[in-house]
């Protein structure tokens, strides 16, 4: 509880806020202050083109002018659809610079949700690159919304696409002034961003950053990654991943520089370390398995050691250890799109490097400690609301009281306050706490299923498996995945008259055909569902099946 100072109290007396010693919090400062130290610094690389920090300042006040001149302002929202990008980087400045709010929109999402999503967050402006025009095409076709601006990204590294759009993002860029004068927010508790993620119902929730939120874990990141002026950051984590879990501002405030990838290809990766001498990544466990079986034709060596950041399920010892010897050294972070991203990271002990390598990997597969900027971290009962000891045994649900976690779901009342119930954020996630400070995720209260760090909702899959003729009932959990960390396991069970005449491809290919390819189920398993007694599916059986089928496939 937030203590009030009692009256007459003389440190409240005439020691007022003013414009001299207060400022609200935003991390649209750190590239001002960017573009002051290092104007002629490179700040941003795509290819063969390469942007300093000035010009890059220049282009993102230009982006906030045009839209402002367009009556986009507080309260308005702007979508991207963009890969890793320039001008998705630009938005992250040019859009709130206007007062409006960025949404930064999934690009592997299916055209109804899509869909969905430009109407629920009321998009007035959507920039989108050429690349993904045919989604786009039929999601504005299913919205049937003809008053959103709709700005090409005509970006020369894409590949195919046309040109849907009122103008080009270039064009829009032209209309802006160069010298525009932003004004930080009134409040730093304004709205900065958009971001959706899956929810129980397999809709998606919009969760709400705030610029206070926002300039802590730009912060946090900064200081946990151990950023500065010399870094050089390749974007291998998606920009529409919680902001690129903010790194598109921590990057900044540091004055280090930004490479550019469209494309997440190990053909591509290594040889961009190796030309700009990247020191920070951050990926998905399936990023760095990619890596580490990529083509010897592809691998490349380095002199210098690689900080890697990854999230979503902890990469096997395997993993770690084959980045390692490639020379990459890799951080575990964990978090939720609720909480900007990264909230926890599980700092190295001096201590664990003389261990064995499977049990290094152990310790360094937990999720951790929390953020130097977050607040309170406690795994706790979710019912009487009081930490579970710390003997790495007993399972609570981690939860957190910070500045970096999210404003609230936007028009989404009874989701908001169930998530902050009883003065702490739920995360949802069933945990351990350990003697030394550290927590380990152990299952997800939700099933959601984390999956090349995308979150996928079950009962998304299993409302679609269950539109389909044949499937009398399905549950759908996680199945371990060397590849993806977790991917989709369904268990179904057929109609009489179905029996033996549908195969697990067909209703594969029918989920794939209605939804986000990466959602579908890569197994499916025949039978009768395990059920209570009052004719619940019990789906911790399910879990450890398919753990014994996946441990079947390995062997």
């Amino acid at each position: 509880m937030v203590k009030t100072p009692p009256s007459g109290n003389m440190y409240e007396q005439n020691l007022d806020k003013t414009p001299a010693n207060y400022q609200p919090l935003t991390p649209l400062s750190y590239l001002d202050w960017a573009a002051r130290v290092y104007p002629n610094k490179t700040a941003v690389i795509h290819g063969p083109h390469q942007t300093t920090w000035a010009e890059f300042d220049v282009r993102c006040r230009r982006l906030a002018s045009a839209l402002e001149q367009r009556g986009i302002g507080v309260g308005d929202t702007v979508s991207v659809m963009s890969p890793n990008a320039p001008a998705m980087l630009e938005a992250h400045y040019g859009v709130p610079m206007s007062g409006a709010v960025l949404n930064a929109l999934n690009f592997r999402l299916d055209a109804e949700t899509i869909a969905f999503i430009l109407g629920h967050a009321e998009t007035k402006v959507l920039l989108t690159d050429r690349e993904f025009s045919p989604v786009i095409n039929q999601a504005l076709g299913i919205l049937g919304n003809n008053e959103i601006l709709v700005v090409d990204i005509d970006d020369p590294l894409a590949e195919g696409g046309e040109l849907i759009g009122h103008m080009t993002y270039e064009a829009l860029l032209q209309e802006g002034d160069a010298d525009y004068q932003w004004s930080p927010p009134v409040d730093e508790w304004q709205a900065l961003c958009l971001n959706y993620t899956s929810g129980t119902t397999g809709n998606p929730k919009g969760v709400v950053y705030h610029h206070r939120g926002a300039f802590l874990n730009a912060l946090g990141n900064a200081l946990v990654f151990g950023l500065n002026a010399k870094s050089v950051y390749l974007w291998t984590l998606p920009m529409f991943h919680c902001n690129g879990w903010t790194y598109p501002w921590a990057v900044t405030s540091v004055g280090g520089t930004h490479v550019c990838l469209r494309n997440v290809d190990p053909a591509l990766i290594f040889p961009l370390i190796a030309e700009h001498r990247v020191t920070h990544m951050c990926g998905a466990p399936i990023v760095l398995n990619m890596m580490v079986h990529a083509p010897k034709d592809v691998k490349q060596t380095f002199e210098h050691t690689i900080e890697v950041a990854t999230g979503g399920a902890a990469p096997p010892s395997a993993v770690i250890s084959a980045m390692s010897g490639m020379g990459f050294n890799v951080t575990h972070l964990y978090g939720l799109t609720e909480t900007y991203g990264p909230s926890t990271v599980c700092c190295f002990q001096d201590e664990w490097a003389d261990l064995p390598l499977e049990e290094k990997a152990v310790k360094m597969s937990r999720q951790g400690v929390r953020y130097p900027t977050l607040f309170n971290q406690a795994v706790m009962d979710s019912e009487t609301m009081t930490p579970v000891p710390d003997d790495g045994e007993t399972i609570g649900e981690i939860m957190f009281q910070s500045n970096t976690a999210m404003k609230g779901y936007l028009k989404n009342p009874d989701a908001t306050n169930a998530a902050f119930q009883g003065g702490w954020f739920h995360t949802g996630d069933l945990a351990v706490q350990h003697s030394d400070g550290y927590i380990e995720v152990k299952d997800r209260s939700k099933d959601i299923i984390i999956s090349g760090g995308e979150n996928i909702s079950s009962l998304e899959i299993e409302e679609c498996l269950y539109k389909h003729p044949a499937v009398m009932d399905c549950a759908v959990v996680a199945m371990p995945s060397d590849k993806w960390g977790e991917t989709p396991c369904a268990f179904v069970t057929t109609t009489a008259e179905a029996e033996g005449a549908v195969s697990g491809k067909e209703l594969i290919d029918y989920c794939k055909e209605r939804m986000a390819r990466y959602k579908a189920p890569t197994k499916v398993v025949f039978g009768m569902l395990p059920k209570t007694s009052t004719g619940k599916i019990q789906k911790f059986v399910l879990r450890d099946q398919a753990v014994a089928l996946a441990e079947q496939e390995d062997t």
